[in-house]
């Protein structure tokens, strides 16, 4: 007998129980609003296909729009955003109004969405990718605004549809996906809120090697909060028993079950296909790859060569193209396909031929011999050169050419590849078709060359597009190569905009300054005595930045105005704005803050004429700057949110200035007192790479902190830890973070330690960021305080001693910082004033009770719009009010103050302060619990140091209280240190003593006796 295996889905689901049931469950919960995603990995053929099925069954039975796209192998520089053009595809001719009117208010969609590309015509020839001097049709942004636009509008539509129905997105075989593809994906699955979208991706476990680009990618999303990873593991031999059971239609002989299972170990497909291979109950082939080509052995010679034919597109192949490629006549070619479909080797999707698993396309093409396999990719190449143009033509074109070695076809299809991948928003995959071009430039005649490029030409794009795709090292040594190609006999203006380059990309490297000075100073050379031209006016305008950037302030205004000169007698208005926005920032760092706005808002305007976007959200950073810098924080903020609303129209919230608006934002609402939500602080997610993504936590950390969710804010400071050379201000908020974190815990040594390691690291780097140790210092000498008033209560005068040492070179290192740092007005502003004059009173309590005058400095000091900062020194205030017996009624006042900017912020460890200050001088506070109980006495401890030390006179360990009060060990002796302090003990009994004395605590009758 014969057995006929019943392959597909039309076999049960055997042994996925769990999996299916926790993407069900991601599912259902993304329809509540709790968008998520799950990254399916396995080996090829484990049976991730059908788990995928099975979610999308489920989905579409509860109403979801399901939308699926797969990656294929077609190599790097191959299709970019092929999964994603694949999946959305179907929305560009969907009849729903809702999804028709999302689409249609995105026309950046239309760089995935074939229909909405509909009446463009693409050029035939080659247009050579350049930099904003060399494209005479297409200007360039600083950098990539169109993958930009791109992520943010696939981001919004599937937001905007899932708000009308659920949506789960299927994304199969990442491991093939390019890199604009990872980039897209990382995007959307970093920024997965409360929409009801839920994503699924799957990739081969086996295929993700070590330096595979996937492999990082994998490793930053799997920490997401917001993402969750299915290892689909073989079958367990029972499972797999049943599994080889269930694909065949009459019994099988027990040794047959028995081989399968053990030579399949596991593998379904691997199962299916041995079975599927027997020509009787015995012959089974020996490995896998002769497995697949012993099944197809058994096909026919013409169905056998239509599936050689296949395997070399690398993708879904329609009859026509198999017609003209493989040679055979209509009715050859239906009868082999008819046979390879009825024998599932392939399947039909959307009227082209497929293999039914990857594993059979690869053994097949590997099988192939190499004169067969030139042949196949030649005659697609030529089939391509005469069809009309798509998407992706020229990039499929390249592919097959290069294949074939037909290096001189190939040559031009890689440029127009590129340009096509620039406009689609993909730098990475048109970098990758520079960086082939580059391969074989060499191989390729002189006489066959596209006669407008050159290889310096080529270096210099591969420069741009490495920059763009966040690779700056790379960026910077193509740029090095380019100007290292420059001949005696080029034009002195292409020559500039070469050196031009190197300098930009030097800029965005750290510790690169001077190179950057010296690259740009050769751009000057070669420009500075020639006539007025585009060229000259982006130099000067680049050199004006560079320069103002290390301090040459009139070399830098002299370049910013010439260039605005040369920008307006040659019409280059997008130079002019980029020289205006330096003219402006140099007006705003003398001090005169009327010019520099003026300049800033000329430029803004003028870059909006222009359309250059990422010229304008400048200009509107550097305008907002000003504004904050004076601490005039509601203009600012204004300013601010104007720019955040025109990058969201432009598709660029997510651009390096989007961002910094978006930070600078945050910061100021921090600041103010308007705190958002937890859900809407526009965090990015955690574990992004990325150190905009970086600058955006660190804007938010304040607030996480001052929340008191400390075991987030730990986690962030983990994260932002690597970017601090990349991003110093990152240094800045993890340093002051960290300090306040461990101040708030009551672990002062460590509050100034983690102050001096960030001031430590910001000093290394430049004399700029002297002005940071005004604040870090601050938050310094409040753990020198601490420290030393502890060690007081002890006894140890030693510690005091040091405390004291300590605080006092600290408060020298302020002073030093606020009268030498650079603030980028021509005097110190009204934050760092303020925070200086917090440093001047937290130093006052260094040998004893705090100056109450200098609080009440600080207090007026943070009056200028800082809600917070002022709350917390309002508190200092009140208790050095106290301490010296001064006018309770005004302590009482500003606790009271300072106790409703609390509770509104929800800043709990403030609150918490506050009210213990108010409990121990029995201050009556609006909102806040009243004492536990009625005592003669002033109660210096808190519920929980009470609860603690109730339990410790009952004789328990610090790891039973902490067991029973659900808190840590390390806890429960943060709470005795901080009770023997107030209590002036030396040791746990003597605490437990003193307070059963001073009636603190009532004595148990069971209460053991304690040595003293």
């Amino acid at each position: 007998m014969r057995l006929v295996p019943r392959l597909g889905s039309g076999i049960p689901l055997v042994a996925r129980v769990d999996e299916i049931r926790r993407l069900r469950a991601g599912f259902t919960r993304a329809e509540r609003g709790e968008a998520g995603a799950v990254l399916l990995s396995g080996d090829a053929g484990v049976g991730k296909t059908r788990l995928l099925s099975e979610v999308a069954e489920f989905a579409t039975g509860r109403g979801a729009l399901v939308l699926t796209g797969r990656c294929l192998d077609v190599r790097e520089g191959g299709l970019p955003y092929l999964p994603f053009a694949e999946a959305l595809g179907p929305l560009a001719t969907a009849e729903e109004p809702v999804i028709a009117e999302a689409v249609r208010t995105r026309p950046a969609l239309g760089r995935l969405l074939p229909l909405a590309q509909a009446g463009v015509p693409a050029s035939t020839e080659y247009v050579a990718v350049s930099s904003e001097h060399e494209v005479p049709h297409r200007a360039r942004p600083e950098q990539d605004l169109g993958q930009l636009q791109l992520f943010d509008a696939v981001l919004s539509v599937l937001t905007e549809i899932a708000v009308h129905q659920p949506v789960l997105l299927v994304l199969e075989d990442l491991h093939w996906g390019d890199g604009s593809t990872r980039n897209l994906l990382s995007f959307l699955l970093s920024r997965l809120r409360a929409q009801r979208l839920f994503v699924v991706a799957s990739y081969r476990e086996e295929d993700v090697y070590r330096r595979h680009p996937l492999r990082g990618l994998l490793a930053e999303l799997v920490r997401l909060p917001a993402i969750t990873r299915i290892d689909l593991a073989p079958l367990g031999d029972a499972d797999a028993r049943a599994f080889v059971e269930a694909l065949a239609d009459g019994p099988l002989a027990p040794e047959v079950v028995a081989s399968v299972v053990e030579r399949s170990e596991g593998n379904p497909f691997f199962a299916e296909e041995l079975l599927a291979s027997c020509a009787d109950t015995t012959d089974l082939p020996a490995g896998l790859a002769e497995v697949l080509l012993a099944r197809l052995e058994r096909l026919s010679p013409d169905a056998r060569r239509v599936l050689r034919v296949i395997s070399v597109a690398g993708e879904s192949v329609s009859h026509g193209a198999l017609a003209e490629v493989s040679g055979l006549g209509e009715d050859e070619l239906d009868e082999a396909l008819r046979e390879a479909v009825q024998h599932y080797v392939l399947v039909v999707e959307k009227g082209a031929y497929t293999f039914r698993h990857a594993l059979l396309q690869e053994a097949v093409y590997g099988d192939l011999l190499p004169g067969e396999r030139t042949r196949m990719h030649a005659g697609y190449a030529a089939r391509i050169l005469r069809t009309p143009q798509g998407r992706g033509h020229d990039a499929k074109l390249a592919y097959h050419s290069l294949q074939s070695k037909d290096l001189t076809t190939a040559l031009p299809a890689l440029l127009r590849a590129a340009d096509e991948a620039e406009r689609l928003g993909a730098p990475g995959a048109a970098l990758r078709h520079v960086e082939q071009a580059l391969e074989i430039w060499d191989a390729v005649p002189e006489a066959a060359r596209p006669a407008d490029v050159d290889e310096g030409r080529l270096l210099h794009e591969a420069s741009y597009f490495a920059g763009t795709s966040g690779e700056p090292e790379r960026a910077i040594a193509y740029a090095r190569s380019a100007v290292q190609a420059l001949g005696p006999d080029i034009d002195p203006e292409r020559a500039a905009q070469k050196w031009r380059r190197l300098a930009e990309a030097l800029m965005n490297v750290e510790g690169t300054i001077d190179q950057a000075v010296e690259a740009i100073g050769r751009a000057w050379d070669l420009v500075a005595e020639r006539a007025v031209s585009k060229p000259r006016v982006w130099v000067l305008a680049t050199r004006a930045a560079i320069l103002r950037g290390i301090g040459r302030r009139e070399d830098a205004l002299w370049s910013a105005r010439t260039a605005v000169e040369d920008a307006r007698a040659v019409g280059t208005v997008g130079g002019e704005a980029a020289a205006l926005i330096t003219l402006g920032a140099l007006a705003d760092n003398a001090g005169d803050f009327t010019e520099a706005r003026a300049r800033l808002r000329e430029a803004e305007r003028k870059a909006r004429e222009a359309d250059s976007l990422n010229v304008e959200l400048r200009a509107l950073c550097f305008l907002g700057f000003s504004y904050e810098d004076q601490a005039q924080i509601d203009e600012a903020i204004e300013v601010f949110e104007r720019g955040i609303e025109r990058a969201e129209q432009t598709g660029l919230t997510w651009s390096t200035y989007g961002l910094e608006l978006r930070a600078r934002h945050l910061s100021l609402r921090y600041a103010s007192g308007d705190w958002p939500d937890e859900t809407l602080t526009g965090v990015p997610a955690r574990g992004v790479s990325s150190v905009l993504a970086a600058r955006m936590t660190a804007a938010a950390l304040p607030i996480v902190v001052a929340r008191g969710r400390f075991t987030e804010a730990a986690k962030l400071l983990a994260e932002l830890r690597p970017h601090w050379r990349a991003e110093p201000l990152t240094a800045l908020a993890a340093g002051a973070a960290a300090s306040e974190i461990a101040y708030w815990q009551a672990e002062y040594a460590t509050a100034t330690k983690r102050q001096a390691e960030a001031f430590d690291f910001l000093r290394s780097l430049d004399d700029d960021y002297l002005l940071s140790g005004i604040r870090l210092g601050a938050l310094g000498i409040a753990g020198a305080v601490a420290q030393a008033k502890a060690a007081r209560i002890r006894s140890d005068e030693k510690a005091a001693r040091e405390s004291v040492e300590s605080g006092e070179a600290l408060l020298v290192l302020v002073r030093h910082s606020a009268e030498h740092g650079r603030p980028r007005s021509s005097a110190l502003g009204p934050e760092g004033r303020a925070w200086l004059a917090r440093a001047e009173a937290e130093a006052s309590g260094l040998g004893g009770a705090a100056d109450p005058a200098r609080w009440a400095e600080a207090v007026r000091a943070f009056d200028y719009g800082a809600v917070y900062q002022q709350a917390v020194c309002r508190w200092q205030y009140a208790e050095a009010l106290l301490a010296a017996s001064a006018d309770p009624d005004l302590a009482a006042a500003e606790l009271t103050k300072a106790h409703e900017v609390a509770q509104r912020l929800r800043a709990i460890p403030l609150r918490d302060a506050v009210r213990d200050v108010a409990r121990r001088a029995r201050v009556s506070l609006e909102g806040a619990p009243e004492p536990a109980r009625d005592t003669a006495v002033v109660d210096p401890l808190t519920d929980r140091e009470r609860a603690v030390l109730e339990r410790v006179a009952l004789g328990r360990t610090n790891r039973q209280v902490g067991d029973e009060l659900f808190i840590s060990e390390k806890t429960v002796s943060v709470h005795l240190s901080r009770v023997m302090a107030k209590l002036g003990a030396a040791r746990r009994a003597e605490a437990v003593a003193i307070a059963y004395d001073r009636g603190l605590l009532t004595r148990p009758s069971n209460a053991p006796a304690m040595r003293i």
